[in-house]
Order: C-alpha cells, then structure tokens, then sequence
C-alpha cells in the first residue's frame, strides 16, 4: 500500500443538493432521480472521453487501442462496457468526485443509519454505452457483487442520454431493498433480451416501473434494490456512466486475501469523496489492473452473421 499524503482529519466539504423530502424517497422507495446535475457541456465531455480511452489515449495494459482508421461512431458501435475507467482517466475520475454528486451521496448513502456523519467512499466506476440492439441486463441486485457492512452500497447512474424504454433503461421494484435480503440467482432463458449474467428470481415482478430520465439525471439506487434494464430497440445509445460508493465506515470485503476473515477484510483501492476517511491510517492501495473494454456481444454476433 501506498502511504497517505494526507492526515486522517482531513475532511472533505461537499454541498447539500436535495432537500428531506428526497432524502426520505430514497429511504423508503430505495431510488431516488435528480435532474439537471450534469449540464451540456459536461455530457459532451463524458461522451467525448469514452472514445479516448477506447483510442488507448490514456496508458493502459489492459486495453487493446482501437485503431484511428476507425471512425468514433463505429468505436461506439463496439463497446458495451469499459470497466473502472476512473483508474486511468481524469475525466472519469472528476466525475466520480463532481461536487453535486458527492453532495448528494453525502446526503443519502446511509441516510437509513440514525448516526452517519455524510461521509462517502467511492470503489467502482462502469461506462455503458448500449449500442442499438444490445440486450439489457437481467434482474440483480448490487450487493451480490461489492458487499458492503452496512446496506449502503449506492449506484449513482449518469444519464449521458435520454433513457426511455426504448432504448433500455432502468426498471426497479420500489421498496425491494428494505428487507436487506439477496435474491438467489440463476441462469436466465433469454438471451435475445438480456446479457449473459445471472437472474435474481423469487419475487414479485409485476410491481417494477421504468425509470425514465433526461441526460444530465442522476439516478442513486441502493445495493439491494432489484433493477434489471432490457433490450435496446432503438437506433440511439443509451451511454451511461454509474459509480458505486459506500458508507466510508464501512469496510469494503470484496475478496479474502491470505490471513483474513471476513469481519476485518477491507479492499483499500477507493477514493474518498465526501466527508472523513476513517481508515485512512491503513493508507490506499494502487489501482488494481482491471481496467477492460467489453466489446458489445450483440455487435459481433451480427458482424458474423453478415
């Protein structure tokens, strides 16, 4: 691990953006849509460095560079997905610190916890770009994939465009976190509609609801509210950048590692962005190497097809 720069009283000050009324929404339905936090010039920023990093633009391992004799619309045409690209774009990274989104993390990550200061961390960023045609994916729940030790895994989720159901945007199950219960899963039977991960199943699913937003809308959902998005029927993108953060106090187990349990397990490769680090004393590790592009499944099928 790399020694901290900074001392542990080091607090960062983000602004309060929403008002109680949107704080108890999320609270009680587990979701929570703000518009207008991302204005124009922002969006066409977030649109343009997706391209960049695909161009290898920005030095990265992992990442094969798309050859410049490729047009960008036919390098959006490829990508369904580029993983923790705030490791290797500053771009990417001030999005995931922007002072209007950490303000409201700070307001409503832990907001169920009677004794949060407001303090946030942030350890995964996803860049979706959902070609026209690509499937969505099927009904999951966060937590099963970053556990946290509190409930208070949030997604913020950029609209860098219009979401519609169209173009496959967010259905959830308002309220579906509350019980703090993770759904089994399994291998779901429609390919056509959705990408290869599992299902989460034994629930209700015909109270979901769309969620339909602007770009420059926020969406901040719990870990344990079941969302799904189906296919793309459109001819437009549906782009999309979501970071998941975290309570600060809670530890971050994603994996054991050698001499671990589960009770003092704490992946330190995160970014604080809102409030204390209290466990900034145990300093942060360097970025892991799992940046990747996942190139767009559907696009390929139909290359092959052609």
């Amino acid at each position: 691990m790399e020694a901290m720069t900074s001392g542990s009283d080091t607090t960062i000050e983000v602004p309060k953006v929403i008002d109680q009324e949107q704080v108890d929404f999320f609270v009680e339905n587990g979701y929570v849509t703000v518009p207008d936090v991302i204005d124009a010039d922002e969006l066409d920023e977030l649109k343009a460095d997706i391209v960049k990093v695909a161009r290898g633009q920005y030095p990265c391992d992992n990442i094969e560079p798309i050859s410049q004799a490729v047009d960008d619309t036919e390098v959006l045409r490829s990508i369904l997905c580029i993983h923790q690209p705030h490791f290797v774009s500053p771009v990417i990274e001030k999005y995931v610190r922007h002072p209007k989104i950490c303000g409201i993390l700070s307001q409503i990550t832990a907001a169920h916890l009677p004794w949060w200061d407001g303090s946030v961390k942030c350890m995964q960023s996803m860049y979706f770009v959902k070609p026209p045609q690509f499937q969505g994916q099927a009904w999951h729940q966060d937590e099963v994939y970053i556990p946290t030790r509190d409930r208070s895994l949030i997604g913020a989720w950029i609209a860098v465009d219009d979401a519609t159901e169209e173009n496959g945007c967010l259905w959830i199950i308002p309220g579906s976190h509350k019980t703090g219960y993770l759904y089994p899963q399994r291998e779901h039977e429609r390919p056509e509609e959705f990408d290869f991960a599992p299902e989460s199943y034994g629930f209700d699913e015909s109270v979901e609801v769309p969620v339909e937003v602007k770009a420059g809308t926020l969406v901040f959902f719990n870990g344990y509210l079941l969302h799904r998005s189906r296919k793309n029927r459109s001819d437009v993108y549906r782009r999309v950048l979501v970071n998941h953060y975290c309570n600060a106090w809670s530890l971050l187990p994603w994996s054991l590692e050698e001499g671990e349990r589960v009770a003092n397990a704490d992946r330190r490769n995160v970014l604080p962005v809102s409030g204390v680090d209290p466990y900034a004393w145990k300093g942060y590790q360097n970025p892991p190497q799992n940046v990747h592009l996942r190139q767009c499944k559907a696009i390929r099928d139909m290359e092959e097809d052609g």
